[in-house]
């Protein structure tokens, strides 16, 4: 990828293929200091907002939401905080997808992403397909500190429990070390606000996706990342630009 604004290739269709998406966003072949690559997708209205009225829908695009689908499908691994995501959003297993059967074979990757779930308090609803069917089992990430009712009643549900914390909460390094020891080295958070900010004020951050939407909110929307602030600006590159209609799809990388 370069730095140039690019356009979609397809104009007759008016839109990126998958295959020349699933090239623009290939991960790289270097990892960050954690030992693994992870990478977040958000999406921003131009003074900043990363949802309009609690949902991101209103600021997003098709195909930020194909973008959204093809990151999904080249990670072996995506994040997800339980609170902003897998209880709000009622998510689902992730599904295989033939498109991309091919490229993640060749990455030496399972048919389908595994997701991991963070969550300190686990006031999760363990019957959820997401638990009890996915195809590849689901990742729990917790601290030490956890109820162990609830880390039994996810055990039994067939999550995988990781405790990746000495108290209540999860401590980044530690999490995504534990996935890269498990040979999950390219990693997708997707999870909101505050678990991208833990993930940036802990260090381990090494690329964000952020789509920046040609439209204006006002009001107090949260920020793509909402927490504690960092005490020196982390600077990131700019790897790519791709726009279409106003939208502007940008890649950072830690530099």
């Amino acid at each position: 990828m370069t730095d140039e604004t690019l356009s979609p290739a397809s104009a007759a269709e008016g839109e990126w293929g998958l295959d020349e998406l699933a090239d623009a966003y290939a991960y790289p072949k270097e990892r960050g200091p954690s030992g693994a690559w992870l990478r977040a997708n958000m999406v921003s209205s131009l003074d900043g907002a990363a949802q309009h009225e609690g949902r991101s829908q209103p600021i997003s695009s098709d195909t930020d939401m194909r973008i959204f689908g093809t990151l999904r499908a080249l990670a072996p691994t995506w994040w997800s905080s339980a609170l902003e995501t897998v209880r709000l959003e009622g998510y689902r297993p992730a599904r295989a997808r033939d498109a991309f059967a091919a490229r993640r074979e060749a990455a030496g990757q399972g048919p389908a992403p595994a997701i991991a779930v963070v969550s300190a308090s686990l006031n999760l609803d363990f019957s959820l397909p997401l638990f009890t069917s996915p195809l590849v089992p689901t990742l729990v990430l917790t601290g030490a500190t956890a109820p162990l009712d609830r880390v039994r009643a996810a055990r039994e549900a067939g999550a995988e429990v990781l405790v990746v914390g000495d108290g209540a909460a999860v401590d980044p390094p530690r999490a995504v070390e534990a996935l890269a020891e498990r040979g999950m080295t390219r990693l997708l958070t997707e999870g909101g606000p505050r678990l991208l900010a833990q993930f940036i004020t802990a260090g381990v951050l090494d690329e964000l996706c952020l789509t920046v939407s040609p439209v204006l909110t006002a009001g107090r929307a949260q920020r793509i990342a909402d927490g504690p602030g960092v005490a020196v600006p982390q600077r990131f590159a700019l790897a790519s630009v791709l726009e279409e209609a106003g939208f502007l799809f940008t890649q950072y990388r830690r530099t």
